[in-house]
C-alpha cells in the first residue's frame, strides 16, 4: 500500500532534514528515544493491564550495524505499531504517539515517556536515504513494513516479524568529500554517540562488538565477538547520595569534566514541585588554565528525563558562580523542536534561582564547617566572587558578601567580613582597608603604623578588582568601608589635631612652596595625621584612589583617569626639621627637596617615577651638600 505525504508534511519534512537538527549524529539519539519510550509504554500497559505479560527483565534495545550492507538496525521488544499507527505516528510528521499516549493517560505519573514532538524519527533522514520498519504490536498478530527515501511517499505493507516490537533499518548515504557516513557504521562511533546522548536510558542498549584474544596453547591472538551493553543505565544522581561512595561521585567527575583530580566539593540534591529537577554539581579543586580567558565556557550539562540534550547550558548558572561544573535533568524544560536548545522560560529561571542559592548555602557551610577546605576554594575562586560583586554593580552585594575573604593585618590570616566586624575594637565605625602588589609590601606601608598602633585590624587588598568591589558595595552591615590611604582618617585626639593644625598654619608657606614646586603632580602637600615614624607617604582625595590609577594605567585603552595626590609629610620626622632650615637658609634648595620627596613617597606606593636619572642626580647633589 503505496501513500503519498501531505504536501505540509513534505515541506516540513525538508525543512526538518536540512535545518532544524544542527548535527547529524543526532538522529541514533532520538531513534534510541523513541525504542525507550515503546518500551515504557508496553511497561506501564502491562502494570495497568493484568492479561498482558512481560518479563520486564527482557526489555532491551539492540543496535546491529553491517558495513557491507551499509546499513544501522535499531531494534527494540516494546510495545510495537499497528498498521493505522504506523500512518498516523510515521505518515503524519508532527504527530506524537508518545505525547499522545501520555494524554491519554493523564491521570497516570507518566514522566518518563521522552518524545513530544513526533519528529525526531525523522531524524533519520539526515543520514539515511532509505528508511525500513518494521513493527508488531503487542496486542496483534499482523506485523507490518513502512518504507521511505524520505521524498515523495512511503509504503505500508504486511511482513513476517516473529517478535514484538519495532525494528528500524536505515540504509546509509553514500559518502561525500564534505560527509562520511560510513563513519557511523564503527563501533567506536555508535560507543561514543550512545554514552554521550543516551548514556543513562533505563533500559539496556546493546550491540554485538569484536574483541581479541589469545589463542589456547598458542601466542598469537583471534577476534571473537559478543554481546556488550553500550549504557550505564541508572544515572549517579538519580540514586539516593546516601548510597554514594565518594569515589563514585568524584571518578563520574573526572570522566564526565576532563580532570584529573578529584572535585573539592560535591552538591547532590532534587526539588520537586511546580518545576522538578535533579542537580548534580561540582566545585573544581583547581583553578582550570583557561578559566580567565574568552575561551572558557561555562554552563552545566542539560539533561532531560536522562537524555543528554546540552553540553553547557549557560542559563542555569550565574556568571558568580561560572567555576561550578556539573549537569541538572529536568522533565519540566521547555526544549524546542529538535531538542537541542532550551527555550528562555520561566522554568529555567526558577532552576537557575534554586541552583544559585544552593551554590551559595554549600559555600557558606563550607566556610563555617571547614575553614581549611574553604581558604582552598578561595585561592582558586575567590576572585570570580569578587568579580560577581563588581561586575553587577553591587545587585548581589546581599547573596556574595558573606562569602568573601580578605587577608588581615592580624596575624596576616584570611578573615571574613563578619569576623572583622565582630571583633571591631569598641568605638570604631568604619572598616579601614588598603591596597597594594602583595601582604608584604603592604604591610610596610608608612599609613599602615598609625592605624595598627591605635589597635584597629586593616584588610590588605591584592586583587585589582578588590577597590572596585568594596566601592560598589559601600559598606556590610551599615559599617561603610574606609581607605587608609584615601582622605581623613580621622584618629587623633583633639589635642592632637589641634597640634596638627597649629602647625599647619604656622608653616603654611612653607608647604605652599612645596605645593607649587610640584604644580601637576600633587593636589596638595600638608602635615600628615596618619604617619608615625616614617617622613612622607602619597595619598588620594576622595574618587580614583592610588590603586584604582594603577589598574587604569593598565588597560590597553586607558581612560586616563588619575588620583587627586596629596603629599603628606610628617612634622614630627627630623625631614620636617630639615625642610625648615632649607626653606629659611637655602630657598632656592626646598623645590629639590620636594621633588625628591615626592619620588621617594611614589616609590613607596609602587608608581614608577617619572626621571629616575634626574633623581640620582639630585640625591647625589643633596649628599655631597651635606658632606661641605
Amino acid at each position: 500500500m503505496k501513500k503519498q505525504f501531505k504536501a505540509e508534511s513534505k515541506r516540513l519534512l525538508d525543512l526538518m532534514i536540512n535545518s532544524i537538527y544542527t548535527h547529524k549524529e543526532i538522529f541514533l539519539r532520538e531513534l534510541v528515544s523513541n525504542a525507550s519510550d515503546a518500551i515504557d509504554k508496553l511497561h506501564f500497559i502491562s502494570l495497568t493491564d493484568p492479561s498482558v505479560k512481560v518479563n520486564s527483565d527482557t526489555f532491551q534495545i539492540r543496535i546491529d550495524t553491517d558495513k557491507e550492507a551499509r546499513t544501522i538496525t535499531i531494534s527494540d521488544n516494546g510495545v510495537g505499531m499497528t498498521q493505522e499507527e504506523l500512518q498516523n505516528n510515521l505518515g503524519v510528521i508532527a504527530h506524537s504517539g508518545s505525547f499522545e499516549f501520555k494524554q491519554n493517560n493523564e491521570n497516570e505519573n507518566i514522566n518518563d515517556i521522552i518524545g513530544q514532538f513526533g519528529v525526531g524519527f525523522y531524524s533519520a533522514f539526515m543520514v539515511a536515504k532509505k528508511v525500513t520498519v518494521l513493527t508488531k504490536a503487542y496486542n496483534s498478530d499482523t506485523a507490518y513494513k513502512w518504507e521511505s527515501t524520505g521524498e515523495e511517499s512511503y509504503t505500508i505493507n504486511e511482513c513476517e516479524k516473529e517478535d514484538v516490537g519495532t525494528t528500524i533499518i536505515l540504509e546509509l548515504k553514500d559518502d561525500t568529500e564534505e560527509e562520511k557516513y560510513s563513519d557511523f557504521l564503527e563501533e567506536y562511533k555508535i560507543r561514543s554517540l550512545i554514552t554521550k546522548y543516551s548514556d543513562y536510558i533505563r533500559y539496556p542498549i546493546r550491540m554485538e562488538v569484536t574483541k581479541s584474544r589469545k589463542k589456547e596453547n598458542s601466542e598469537e591472538y583471534e577476534d571473537y565477538t559478543e554481546v556488550e551493553t553500550l549504557n550505564s543505565m541508572i544515572p549517579l544522581w538519580k540514586r539516593n547520595k546516601n548510597e554514594i561512595k565518594p569515589e563514585e561521585y568524584n571518578e563520574f567527575y573526572k570522566s564526565k569534566f576532563n580532570d584529573y583530580e578529584d572535585p573539592l566539593d560535591v552538591i547532590h540534591f532534587n526539588v520537586e514541585g511546580n518545576v522538578s529537577f535533579d542537580a548534580l554539581l561540582y566545585i573544581p579543586s583547581r583553578t582550570p588554565y583557561n578559566y580567565y580567558t574568552k575561551e572558557y565556557e561555562k554552563g552545566l550539562q542539560l539533561y532531560s528525563k536522562n537524555v543528554f540534550i546540552m553540553d553547557k547550558c549557560p542559563e542555569l548558572l550565574p556568571e558568580h558562580f561560572r567555576f561550578v561544573k556539573g549537569l541538572v535533568d529536568s522533565q519540566d524544560f521547555s526544549l524546542n523542536i529538535s531538542r537541542e536548545v532550551l527555550q528562555h522560560d520561566r522554568q529555567m529561571k526558577v532552576v537557575a534561582g534554586r541552583i544559585e542559592k544552593k551554590i551559595k548555602d554549600e559555600l557558606a557551610k563550607m566556610m563555617k564547617d571547614d575553614r581549611e577546605k574553604y581558604e582552598k576554594f578561595w585561592k582558586a575562586f575567590g576572585l570570580q566572587l569578587k568579580y560577581g560583586i563588581y561586575n553587577d554593580f553591587g545587585i548581589h552585594k546581599e547573596l556574595l558578601q558573606d562569602l568573601l575573604l580578605f587577608t588581615s593585618s592580624k596575624e596576616k590570616k584570611l578573615v571574613s567580613l563578619k569576623e572583622y566586624t565582630e571583633r571591631m575594637k569598641e568605638g570604631q565605625k568604619e572598616i579601614y582597608y588598603v591596597s597594594g602588589e602583595s601582604v608584604e609590601k603592604i604591610d610596610k606601608l608608612p599609613q599602615t603604623e598609625k592605624v595598627k598602633d591605635k589597635g584597629y585590624e586593616i584588610l590588605y587588598l591584592t586583587d585589582e578588582v578588590d577597590e572596585f568591589a568594596l566601592q560598589v558595595m559601600r559598606d556590610y552591615n551599615e559599617k561603610p568601608f574606609k581607605s587608609i590611604s584615601q582622605g581623613d582618617l580621622d584618629l587623633d585626639s583633639e589635642e592632637e589635631k589641634k597640634e596638627r593644625e597649629k602647625a599647619q598654619e604656622e608653616k603654611k608657606d612653607l608647604l605652599t612652596s612645596l605645593k607649587d614646586s610640584l604644580s601637576g603632580k600633587v593636589a596638595d602637600v600638608r602635615i600628615s595625621s596618619r604617619l608615625k615614624s616614617h617622613p612622607v607617604c602619597l595619598v588620594a582625595q576622595d574618587g580614583v584612589s592610588l590603586e584604582m590609577e594603577k589598574v587604569f594605567d593598565q588597560m590597553p585603552e586607558s581612560p586616563g583617569l588619575k588620583a587627586n595626590k596629596v603629599l603628606e609629610i610628617n612634622s614630627d620626622h627630623p625631614i620636617f626639621e630639615a625642610l625648615k632650615n632649607v626653606y629659611q637658609n637655602h630657598k632656592e634648595d626646598l623645590a629639590s627637596y620636594g621633588s625628591l620627596l615626592y619620588d621617594q613617597a611614589l616609590l613607596i606606593e609602587g608608581f614608577p617615577i617619572e626621571d629616575p636619572l634626574e633623581f640620582s642626580n639630585k640625591l647625589c647633589e643633596l649628599m655631597i651638600q651635606a658632606n661641605k
